[in-house]
């Protein structure tokens, strides 16, 4: 059996990455651990999620990195936040400053709207139906 275990997400910063994924969006820090190099292991994971994919949030080490901060799936949609409840989450992520680029959608897969992390990566909040 294989699983994905994470997905690394290129960021600016450490810290302004964990205040974004943890207080707008509610996610939990797993792990925070200094590397000793000036790196950090920074793995947030959905609340409620278990052992589910985790972000690992790796800090830009170099030009090209830098250039790729949000813009890893080339302005698509490339991340998709479950929930099992759309209008809660989206109320509370509107109220903590998330940025929805449109009004929710209920399409005949579920209740959706598109929204942008701190770095301009696309996001679809999706509640399945």
């Amino acid at each position: 059996m294989q699983n994905i275990a994470l997905i690394t997400l290129v960021v600016r910063d450490y810290d302004e990455a964990i205040a974004f994924y943890t207080d707008a969006l509610g996610f939990h820090l797993v792990e925070d651990t200094d590397r000793g190099d000036g790196s950090r292991w920074v793995v947030v994971r959905p609340a409620g999620s278990g052992t589910g994919t985790g972000l690992l949030l790796a800090r830009a080490g170099n030009d090209d990195q830098r250039a790729s901060v949000g813009a890893q799936t080339g302005g698509r949609v490339g991340f998709f936040l479950h929930t099992d409840d759309f209008a809660r989450d989206h109320a509370r992520m509107t109220a903590a400053g998330v940025r929805f680029l449109e009004e929710p959608r209920h399409e005949a897969y579920g209740s959706v709207a598109v929204f942008e992390d701190l770095y301009g990566n696309k996001w679809d909040l999706l509640e399945p139906r």
